[in-house]
Parts: C-alpha cells; structure tokens; sequence
C-alpha cells in the first residue's frame, strides 16, 4: 500500500482507536448517570430545519437540591456526545461537578449523533439528511437547546464547550447571536483557527481531500464506530511510521494525565458520527487558516448563496468585548493548537480585562481537558470560580 492510500485509510479511522466495540446506544443517563446515583432527564428538542436533538438534563446533585439553579449548557465536541463530560467518576467528571456545585446541568448532542439522530421528516438514511455543516449547527441547533432550555429554566444560560463546541459558541457571538441569553462561557481546547494543526490525522484528512472524495460518492455520514473500522486499522498501524499504541494521543496530542481505563468507556462512545459535508467544511478550515462560511467550490455556487464568489469570513474581532470568556488551553494539543490559539487571542486582544481569564496547561493535550484526573483542581476549580463570579 503506497503511503498516499495508507494516510486516506488512517485518515479515516479517525478517533477510532481499536473500535472492537460497537457505539454504545443505551440512553446516557441510563447507562452514565443514573448508576452514579444521580437525577436525569432526557428531552428532547426540535430544530427549525427537523432535527430531533437529544438533551440530558442533571436537575440536581448528589446532595446539592437547591431550586432555582443557574442552567449550564455543555456542548461536545466533534465525533463525541455528551458522554464527554461523564467519563470520570463524579467528583472528577465536570458534569456532576457542576451538578454538586449547585448547577442545573444540560448537555447537548449535535445532530447526527446517537442522542440525536431523528428528524421530523427525514431518517438518517437519507443522504439529504446529511446536508449540514457546523454553521447549521451555529443557526440550528444551538439556538433551539438555548431557547429550550430558557424556557424551561426562565434563566440565561452558563455555556461550556470543548473543540467544536467552542466554535459554535465563537461563532455564534461573533455574530452577535445567543449573547443576551449567554450569562458567561468557558471555552476548552479552542477550534477558531486551525492554520497550525499538527495532528498527522487531520492533516492527512485535508491535504487528501479525503471528505471530499467521500462526498463525491455519495456518502453523507462520515465515520460511524464498528468491527470494520477496527479490522482495517488492525492491519494498517503495522504500517510505518505509524504509531497506534495510544491512537488517541496520536490524533489529538500526548493526553499527560487520563488513566489507561478510561479509554474503555471512551471507546463504547466514540467515534459518533458527523456528516461528510462537515468535515470538508473544517478541512477548508484548516487548509485556509481562517474561518469561513462553507465554500462549494464554485464561484456561481458561492455567488449564489452569499451574493459574493467566495465564502465570507467571520469576523471574530466583533464578539462583544464585555461577554465573560474563560478560555483553557495546553501546550500538547495537537487540534488546538497554541499558535491558533494565539490568533484568537489576537482577535480579543480589546476584550474588557475583567472579562477574559485564560487558563493555559504546558503539560495537558486536547482529551486532558475533558478526561484528566487531575483536571478537577487544575481546570473545573478555575472553572467553577469563573463562572460564580459572572452572576
């Protein structure tokens, strides 16, 4: 196999390290909340486009049952759900962190995923379903959790997102979108920029044109976790220079801090799937080194949805300057990168100073910050502290 087949192949293994296991589809708070002896509620909630998203709702805590609690909203990022922040035990798993800590926990699942596949008119077999990029997830689904969960609670909302999650929010508020219903947002391993992604992975995915090649064909849902996968990728990581002892620090950056049994429940969660069309749209990203509306490749296409022949940019520097932002981010992460990460911070260089904590981890990869052992004192305290002061 010539090394352009083997980094198309690898490339699409991503996030699918030894995916022996299929994805699990127990509801999660049946199979991640409940056992640890805590509330949960599933609702579920439809976009204005049809799609049925899935939201699981941690009311209250163990011992913490104070009513009116400020709603918090946890948004995953790409190929996860919100298993993300239940992985660790409860008093090292952000979501039950929050919940003991007087928080009215919902976490939200991008369409597509497991929690999130039905659609008022259309099934996850058809290819039209699949039609979306992150900016649907931007006007579509962000803005429903957020409307229903205003509704629900009559408060504005906490937000905190990792990897995609963090652009969405990034978008939204550079467009002005969400943020008189946004009380403050922490933001984990930013995605904005993306121009020094050092992940081979997602290298190899852009430099190849790989999403495109699957879209071309037809394909709409990109990555879905099974035996097939798992076989392909037992075959290839004898491939040099590929090294799949630890696939996941491989992908994302060397994670200093998760326990080696923690992958196990990870991989019963992951890879979820995505839509083809969304990973060519972050593969533009990252070739371009800037962040884009989707562009179809044609200057009539282009034309036609934006009134210009190429795709407009966003505008980050127009987040309002007085919106509290907590942002996290280490010096192993392979995704969010630090030089990307200092471009943001360019772009908010005006931010009010009070508004803007920055939480930077030299030792700590883009799963640290979601699954670390240690990252209860060394993120969630901040965090917490961050969020009590921005009532």
């Amino acid at each position: 196999m010539d090394y352009t087949s083997t980094t198309l192949f690898l490339a699409v293994l991503l996030f699918a390290s030894a995916v022996a296991h299929d994805i699990s589809h127990d509801s999660l708070c049946k199979s991640m909340v409940e056992t640890k002896g805590y509330i949960c509620e599933e609702h579920k909630v439809t976009t204005k486009d049809g799609y049925i998203l899935g939201v699981q709702r941690i009311p209250v805590g163990r011992t913490s049952k104070t009513a009116n609690r400020p709603p918090v909203l946890l948004q995953h990022g790409i190929f996860m759900d919100a298993a993300t922040w239940l992985f660790n035990s409860p008093n090292k798993s952000l979501a039950f962190i929050l919940a003991d800590n007087g928080f009215d926990v919902w976490m939200g699942n991008n369409r597509g995923t497991i929690s999130s596949r039905g659609h008022t008119s259309l099934s996850a077999n058809d290819l039209a379903y699949w039609d979306w990029t992150w900016e649907q997830l931007v006007n579509d689904d962000l803005p429903a959790m957020y409307d229903y969960i205003h509704k629900q609670t009559g408060q504005k909302l906490y937000y905190v997102g990792h990897s995609l999650g963090t652009l969405l929010a990034l978008a939204s508020f550079s467009q002005e979108k969400l943020v008189n219903l946004t009380k403050s947002a922490a933001l984990l391993c930013p995605i904005a920029y993306t121009g020094q992604v050092s992940s081979v992975f997602a290298r190899a995915i852009a430099n190849t044109h790989l999403a495109q090649h699957v879209y071309s064909l037809g394909l709409g849902e990109f990555i879905a976790g099974g035996s097939v996968a798992g076989k392909l990728l037992e075959g290839l990581c004898h491939l040099p220079p590929i090294d799949c002892s630890n696939l996941v620090s491989t992908v994302a950056g060397p994670n200093c801090c998760i326990k080696p049994s923690i992958y196990d429940v990870f991989l019963e969660h992951t890879p979820q799937s995505t839509s083809t069309k969304n990973v060519v749209h972050l593969s533009q990203m990252l070739l371009a080194g800037n962040i884009a509306k989707y562009d179809y490749g044609d200057y009539s296409e282009n034309k036609k949805h934006y009134g210009q022949g190429t795709p407009p940019l966003y505008n980050l520097t127009r987040i309002p300057k007085d919106i509290p932002l907590f942002i996290g981010y280490g010096g192993k992460d392979l995704l969010s990168d630090v030089n990307d990460v200092k471009l943001l911070l360019d772009n908010l260089k005006d931010h009010q100073k009070d508004k803007l904590v920055l939480q930077y981890r030299d030792d700590y990869a883009h799963f640290d910050f979601v699954m670390a052992e240690n990252a209860e004192s060394v993120v969630y305290d901040p965090l917490l502290a961050f969020l009590r002061t921005q009532t």
